[in-house]
C-alpha cells in the first residue's frame, strides 16, 4: 500500500469514528500528517508505512506540539523493519505511542483500547494490583502460594500487587488461575503514561533568525512563543492570561506561503486555535481564516489586545464572508 493510500484510509477511518479531521499537511518537513478531534480528544497523527522512518527530531517536535496544544501525538504505521506491527499492541518511538491501523480501528471505531504494550524484553500488560490482591485473598492464598503457581518469586508477586506490570504470559496465567480479568487497558489518549515513562517535554528549538522580529513582537505583546522546525507553522504562541493560542507563520507571500496558510487554517479549526501569517506585503486580509499581517504593521502593535484584535477581526471577517 502506498503511503498516500494509507493516509487516505486512516483519515477515512477517523472520520467514520466521528473525528473532525484537518487537511493533510502536504508540505515538507512535517512532524505530523493530520490533526483530528472528537469531543475533548485531540490527536496529532503521523502516518507511516515503516515506523523506522520516525526519527528523534520528529518525535520531539510532536511531543512539544502535544504539550502546547493539549493534544496526544500518535504514529499509525504498518511495520518495523521486516515485521508487521502486531494488532492491539502499543509500541513507542521517541516517547510517542505507535500502533497499527487495525489497533487504531479497534480503539477509535470499536472503542476497544489495546491491552498490550511493547517494551524492552517483550510484550507486557497492566495488572490491576488491587484486584489481584483481592482475588488472591478470596482464594485464601499466600503470596508464596501464588508465586509457586506462577513460577516466580514471592517478591515479584508483591510487586504485581503494588502495580508492577507483567508479561503477557504471566497475565494469562493469572487470569487462568483466578478465572477473572485482571488487566487494564493502555490509555493511549493520555499518552499511555501508565506504561511509559517518557522524558520531560523536549526543549524548544532556537527560532529561525528570519523570524526573530516576529518572535520579539509576540513576546513584547505578552505571548510565550514556541518555535517549530517541522510544522506548517513556524511557532505556537500562547497568551496565558487569555488562554489564547495562535499558530504563527512568516515568509514572503508566495504560492507556497498561501498553501501553508490554508493548512494552518484547517489545523486551527480542529485544534481550536487561531492562525496568523506575517508577510512583507499582503493584498488581502486573510487566507481561509488565517489572518495576514504585514511585517511593518506587526511592528506597530504594542500589546496583546491589539495583536489579538487584528487576528480576530481578519479571520472572522473571512469566516463571515
Amino acid at each position: 500500500m502506498s503511503r498516500s493510500a494509507l493516509v487516505g484510509n486512516v483519515t477515512a477511518m477517523l472520520e467514520d469514528a466521528g473525528f473532525a479531521v484537518s487537511d493533510r499537511c502536504a508540505i515538507r518537513p512535517k512532524s505530523f500528517d493530520i490533526a483530528a478531534r472528537r469531543g475533548d480528544d485531540l490527536i496529532l497523527v503521523k502516518i507511516l508505512a515503516n515506523i523506522d522512518a520516525f526519527n528523534e527530531a520528529t518525535g520531539h517536535e510532536m511531543r512539544r506540539l502535544g504539550t502546547y496544544l493539549e493534544a496526544t501525538p500518535l504514529v499509525i504505521g504498518l511495520r518495523s523493519r521486516d515485521e508487521d506491527l502486531k494488532p492491539d499492541v502499543v509500541y513507542f518511538r521517541h516517547g510517542v505511542p505507535v500502533f497499527s491501523p487495525d489497533t487504531a480501528y479497534n480503539l477509535f471505531i470499536e472503542r476497544v483500547p489495546p491491552l498490550i504494550y511493547a517494551a524492552p524484553g517483550g510484550l507486557y500488560v497492566n495488572i490491576d494490583g488491587d484486584l489481584l490482591a483481592d482475588e488472591r485473598q478470596d482464594k485464601d492464598w499466600s503470596l508464596g502460594q501464588l508465586a509457586s503457581e506462577l513460577g516466580v518469586s514471592r517478591r515479584t508477586v508483591s510487586k504485581y500487587e503494588d502495580g508492577m506490570n507483567a508479561s503477557v504470559e504471566v497475565a494469562m496465567a493469572l487470569e487462568d488461575l483466578f478465572d477473572a480479568p485482571l488487566t487494564s487497558p493502555v490509555d493511549v489518549l493520555e499518552g499511555a503514561d501508565d506504561v511509559h515513562e517518557s522524558e520531560a517535554t523536549p526543549d524548544d528549538p532556537e527560532a529561525d533568525p528570519d523570524d526573530e522580529q516576529v518572535v520579539a513582537v509576540f513576546t513584547r505583546a505578552g505571548y510565550s512563543v514556541h518555535p517549530t522546525v517541522r510544522s506548517p507553522f513556524t511557532a505556537v504562541s500562547e497568551d496565558e492570561s487569555d488562554s489564547d493560542i495562535v499558530l504563527t507563520g512568516h515568509s514572503k507571500f508566495t504560492k507556497a506561503a498561501e498553501k501553508r496558510a490554508r493548512i494552518m487554517s484547517s489545523i486551527g479549526a480542529v485544534t481550536r486555535t487561531r492562525s496568523v501569517y506575517v508577510v512583507d506585503q499582503a493584498k488581502q486580509d486573510s487566507v481561509d481564516g488565517t489572518a495576514l499581517v504585514e511585517r511593518d504593521e506587526l511592528a506597530d502593535l504594542r500589546n496583546a489586545d491589539e495583536l489579538r484584535d487584528v487576528i480576530r477581526e481578519r479571520s472572522e471577517r473571512e469566516e463571515a464572508a
